[in-house]
């Protein structure tokens, strides 16, 4: 499967010091950039040049994206006595939607596309 149209490159990925390989950074990649996407009103979908602060916020929404996929809903675990505590699947959904959007608007607000604002929403 061919993927296109990504906003940060598996080449750019790994020079920002990712670890995934091609396949998962793919997919991830993909979620990555339509959480930006929407957020953003697809206003980059049809830029040339892609901003350094747009890259590096989907670089941190891959590695996000990835730990809540490897930690399923566990919120807790203890080795010596082996215990795990699991959260409510609502709770860990909001938690991680708030941490994607807080990373989008660190690295998205004031950036200006084809002078719009990447996340301006209207009053």
């Amino acid at each position: 499967m061919e993927f296109s149209g990504q906003y940060l490159t598996y080449e750019e990925y790994r020079a920002l010091g990712g670890t995934l390989d091609l396949t998962p950074f793919n997919l991830l990649e993909f979620e990555a950039r339509k959480k930006i996407d929407t957020r953003t009103f697809n206003r980059l979908k049809d830029t040339n040049e892609i901003p350094q602060e747009v890259k590096i916020c989907e670089y941190n929404l891959i590695n996000s994206i990835n730990n809540y996929v490897a930690k399923g809903n566990i919120t807790s675990e203890s080795i010596d006595g082996y215990s795990v505590s699991y959260g409510q699947i609502s709770d860990i959904i909001k938690a991680k939607n708030e941490e994607f959007d807080d990373i989008i608007d660190t690295y998205l607000f004031g950036i200006i596309i084809n002078g719009e604002h990447l996340i301006y929403i209207g009053v």
